[in-house]
């Protein structure tokens, strides 16, 4: 069985370009957001949500040229939420930047 380390590498593999990191992260909430809405009987606006949420997400996969993950397994529907999170923890923290190359300096500017 894997882990989940296993499960984030894979969805992140799979959502490489900037614009479907952006419809997932727009996208994802808005589907958790009509479900919400869609128990708080709120049905139109839960229904508006949810789908416009899956719209996103099929656009961005038809941008990029691949089927959503979780046609490979209903556990990606659980991993992409914790894959958003991720992404936005490491936006809002900037720990969203690969380490610099082995051997490669910063240039520093002295005053």
């Amino acid at each position: 069985m894997s882990n989940l380390a296993h499960y984030m590498a894979q969805y992140d593999h799979e959502h490489g370009s900037a614009s479907n990191k952006i419809l997932h992260g727009v996208g994802i909430p808005m589907i958790f957001v009509g479900i919400i809405l869609l128990l708080l009987m709120k049905w139109v606006w839960g229904a508006v949500f949810f789908l416009g949420g899956w719209v996103l997400l099929f656009l961005g996969h038809r941008m990029e040229g691949n089927n959503p993950a979780f046609f490979q397994g209903p556990i990606y529907l659980l991993v992409g939420p914790i894959w958003v999170a991720k992404e936005a923890w490491m936006l809002l923290t900037g720990t969203h930047r690969k380490p610099a190359p082995e051997g490669a300096t910063e240039s520093v500017a002295r005053k």
